[in-house]
């Protein structure tokens, strides 16, 4: 069977040449005589693949020395408690931005271990869109300011970085991280989710300034802790051992291939194809604001659910697979993360178009 577009959310594509390389270290992993899956995460070849892992990160991120960087498990959702409970230390008071689910889930969870201010939130007008912030709008004695980064159910990306003042601003990029250059020492702390454009579910990169690290409540659970982790090298318990060697290959590709700004270039390209054909029709509608558009999410609607549901499964016949939107939003998304070939992109306009003549609105 010829491989699939999968424009999937997450658990997303992943390059083609990883697959393959991954394949070809299966069973025997560079004469170990077994797979990463077997091996111990005490042997030297897999710690060589974890130090590896972090030298080419910040290689590829530019990660200032005065940071660490963390391989964690849970999810990003993890972080959404692990977060205040590492950073809540001084006033503990933190302040947020909803602009989507995810950022909205990380303020419930906050509102448990602090006082949380709801600094702003687009969701007056479903998310379409992302606030005009400046310092005056957080509280000068935060302990640190939260924002999601790009909101993979809604489409949309922030595009500037909010004036905290002294507060550090801490993001969840698990859905924009590698796509394009990142200023990491804008950042206190910045928090990732692997399944989008790093590698298989299972880690989540943590990147974290050394002196927001330490002075977390006595209480935290061990697993959360951010200096546990970091004194330990990401192994103070077995770590998703496959998932990091994925998330290396994919780093290695990553460098090979140009680096974070030959790829935004790239999704630059891959994603002005899908919206300038949204912009130059009126069958479909794209669904966040032209200028908060991401780059990796694109939704967009027909207007008529009986079509949107059509849409999706006539696609998935097609090998364009996953285009279903969320519930929230309804209609379709397409995510293009890195992974996705610009052919991918051109053949799903293609497919647009001919559904769009195919089936007219009444």
């Amino acid at each position: 069977m010829d491989r699939i577009f999968n424009f999937s959310a997450g658990p997303s594509m992943l390059p083609l040449p990883v697959l393959e390389k991954a394949q070809a270290d299966l069973i025997n992993y560079q004469g170990t005589g077994m797979s990463v899956m077997e091996m111990s995460h005490r042997s030297p070849a897999f710690e060589k693949i974890i130090t590896d892992a972090e030298a080419l990160l910040r290689q590829l991120m530019n990660i200032p020395d005065s940071y660490k960087v963390l391989f964690l498990q849970g999810g990003a959702s993890t972080q959404f408690s692990a977060v205040p409970l590492n950073l809540l230390n001084k006033s503990h008071k933190a302040d947020y931005v909803i602009t989507g689910q995810f950022s909205k889930k990380a303020y419930q969870e906050a509102k448990k271990y602090g006082d949380i201010k709801l600094a702003a939130s687009s969701e007056d007008k479903n998310n379409t869109y992302i606030p005009c912030l400046t310092s005056s709008d957080f509280r000068e004695d935060a302990d640190y300011v939260h924002i999601c980064w790009n909101n993979t159910i809604f489409g949309t990306k922030w595009n500037y970085i909010p004036d905290t003042g002294s507060a550090p601003l801490v993001a969840d990029m698990s859905s924009s991280i590698l796509s394009e250059p990142v200023d990491v020492s804008k950042y206190g702390l910045i928090y990732a989710g692997a399944q989008k454009n790093i590698a298989p579910a299972g880690v989540t990169i943590v990147i974290v300034r050394e002196d927001l690290i330490g002075c977390a409540d006595p209480k935290i659970p061990v697993m959360l802790d951010y200096k546990t982790q970091a004194d330990n090298g990401s192994m103070y318990n077995t770590p998703p051992c496959w998932s990091i060697y994925m998330a290396k290959l994919v780093f290695e590709y990553l460098l090979e291939t140009g680096g974070l700004a030959e790829r935004k270039k790239i999704n630059e390209v891959k994603a002005a194809v899908l919206y300038d054909y949204l912009d130059s029709q009126d069958y479909y509608t794209a669904a966040a604001g032209k200028e908060y558009r991401s780059m990796m999410n694109v939704t967009f609607v027909t207007g008529n659910a009986d079509l949107d549901k059509k849409f999706a499964s006539e696609a998935s016949a097609e090998g364009l697979v996953n285009l279903k939107g969320h519930r929230s939003v309804g209609g379709m998304r397409a995510s293009i993360y890195n992974a996705m070939p610009i052919e991918g992109v051109e053949k799903l306009v293609c497919f647009m178009k001919k559904f769009a003549a195919d089936n007219p609105k009444d």
